[in-house]
This record gives C-alpha cells, sequence and structure tokens, in this order.
C-alpha cells in the first residue's frame, strides 16, 4: 500500500491543496511498518491535477488535515481513500498510528 500525506514546512498541511510536497509511505500493512519513505514537490494546485497525479503514483490513502469536498470526490473516483481531520502534525505518525486503528481525528479544516 502507498499513503501520501500532504506536508507544509515537515508538517502536515492544514489545506491540502496549499501544501509544497507531499510524503510518500510505502508500507506494510500486515506488519504496520512503513517500508520507505519519499519527500515529493506537489505539482500545484489545479483543479481535478492533485487526485489523478497522487492516483498515477500508486497512492491508497491520503491522510489530510483539511480537504474540500470536491478533491474529496475526485479521490474517490480514483479509488482513493480519503482521511481528513488529522490532528498529529508529524508524517510518520499519521501513517502509522492510522495503520493501528489510534489515528486521533477532528473536523475537516477545508471548508469548501
Amino acid at each position: 500500500m502507498r499513503y501520501a500525506v500532504p506536508i507544509v514546512d515537515g508538517k502536515v498541511a492544514t489545506h491540502f491543496g496549499h501544501c509544497s510536497h507531499f510524503v510518500l509511505f510505502d508500507v506494510d500493512e500486515t506488519r504496520n511498518v512503513i517500508m520507505k519513505k519519499e519527500i515529493v514537490a506537489s505539482p500545484g494546485h489545479q483543479p481535478g491535477l492533485l487526485p489523478a497525479w497522487l492516483a498515477e503514483e500508486g497512492v491508497s490513502v491520503v491522510i489530510a488535515s483539511g480537504m474540500g469536498s470536491r478533491a474529496q470526490s475526485l479521490f474517490r473516483e480514483n479509488r482513493i481513500e480519503v482521511v481528513t481531520g488529522t490532528l498529529e502534525e508529524k508524517p510518520e505518525e499519521v501513517v502509522l498510528d492510522y495503520m493501528r486503528g489510534t489515528l486521533a481525528t477532528g473536523d475537516n479544516l477545508c471548508d469548501h
């Protein structure tokens, strides 16, 4: 499985579309371990671009703090699961907590 977490300055971005980079994690879900971590620059914030691009990168799950409803819909169309409202700032902890079933979430911080 491949997970994507949007970041700004090394922390989970509060608004998905405004992130500078993504951390891509290849994980072994049977053992709940991260096998590989890669930081890639975001190709930009254009309507519909990020869901298609992340699908091409092989991403299965996106974990974000805030994300608009249109982006969430586009991810579903690309068969990518979306988790919003994460309260954790460290990308690695976000993924590990999600795999363990202990990820703390709150409100989706994006209102559009």
